[in-house]
């Protein structure tokens, strides 16, 4: 769920996904019509791969702070998901100073609890430096109001409905963006590495993560998933 704090954000040092190289999104043409809510739009992105029930795949993050005390953890962990809407990833170990970490992925990876805290605005088809595409804006503001909270955005392909890239704006000035690329694993469409850009406060920060091979339709115990 996407409650992502800003002490929360300084604490883990984020700088969190993407490799270097890493596949934009698919040069796919708008669908006509579109979804005309939100909530419409939310349902396509949990509905891409409507076959797959469950999976886990290993997931490796190099993280590189852009100011003293310039640290460079790697973090390695595992992504869960299954369906309908369990979605975690569980890392072996994580340093004391990035222990909100996991939560930059869970909020990402977790469309269908953003209406849960989130009042979410589809601002239709808008164009962004970062793809040639245009792509659908979900404005979201949280629910309960925080000087500390930030404003996020949501920017998903109208063709295939992956999340392309997700941004928080704080109060403070302060902003985090992620992008995220997917590649095929068998008949699935699932991400493959992630990039982030943190600037806020005291901590600038950037990092890289990639996901090895997918195991899908597996079973899965809800003990799994500590949400």
């Amino acid at each position: 769920m996407i409650r992502l704090g800003l002490a929360l954000a300084g604490s883990m040092l984020l700088g969190v996904l993407a490799p270097a190289g890493a596949q934009g999104p698919s040069a796919s043409p708008s669908v006509l019509p579109l979804p005309a809510t939100a909530h419409a739009v939310i349902e396509r992105m949990v509905d891409r791969n409507p076959s797959l029930s469950s999976y886990t795949a290993r997931v490796h993050v190099n993280l590189h702070m852009l100011n003293f005390p310039f640290l460079a953890p790697k973090l390695d962990g595992t992504s869960y998901f299954k369906r309908p809407n369990h979605n975690e990833v569980v890392f072996d170990r994580v340093p004391s100073y990035a222990k909100g970490f996991e939560k930059l992925f869970n909020d990402v990876g977790d469309p269908t609890a953003w209406e849960d805290d989130w009042n979410v605005d589809d601002k239709g088809l808008v164009k962004i430096d970062t793809y040639p595409n245009q792509m659908i804006e979900l404005y979201m503001t949280k629910k309960i109001y925080s000087d500390q909270t930030a404003d996020a955005i949501a920017y998903v392909d109208p063709g295939s409905f992956e999340l392309l890239q997700m941004q928080w704006d704080y109060r403070n000035g302060g902003k985090i963006v992620m992008r995220q690329s997917y590649r095929d694993q068998g008949t699935y469409s699932l991400v493959g590495a992630q990039h982030v850009e943190i600037s806020i406060p005291h901590v600038h920060a950037v990092g890289d993560s990639q996901f090895e091979t997918y195991q899908t339709n597996v079973a899965l115990d809800d003990s799994v998933f500590k949400k």
